[in-house]
């Protein structure tokens, strides 16, 4: 319980910007997923809107920049993703 109006304040803001954070993490989550599994897809199996490696990076870009997530592990996740891609294309 905040003790003055500047604490309840402040609480309220912490409140909201958490559950902003909760949904754009979320929505970044199941990105990366739909990604992944568009990957381990065959061909007929393949869902008709598949997200592109280009997609997902610029996304990851964004959420890094925002401190959503790390820099770091967004440059990670990035090039996971693309060597996952690449040796999926050279399967081909």
């Amino acid at each position: 319980m905040p003790n003055n109006r500047n604490a309840a304040k402040a609480d309220r803001q912490a409140q909201k910007r958490r559950l902003q954070n909760r949904s754009q993490t979320s929505s970044l989550k199941t990105l990366i997923k739909k990604f992944r599994t568009g990957l381990e897809a065959s061909g007929s199996e393949a869902p008709a809107a598949t997200i592109t490696l280009g997609e997902v990076s610029k996304r990851l870009d964004q959420a890094g920049a925002k401190r959503l997530i790390h820099p770091n592990k967004a440059s990670r996740l990035k090039s996971r993703l693309a060597k996952a891609a690449n040796k999926k294309a050279a399967a081909k």
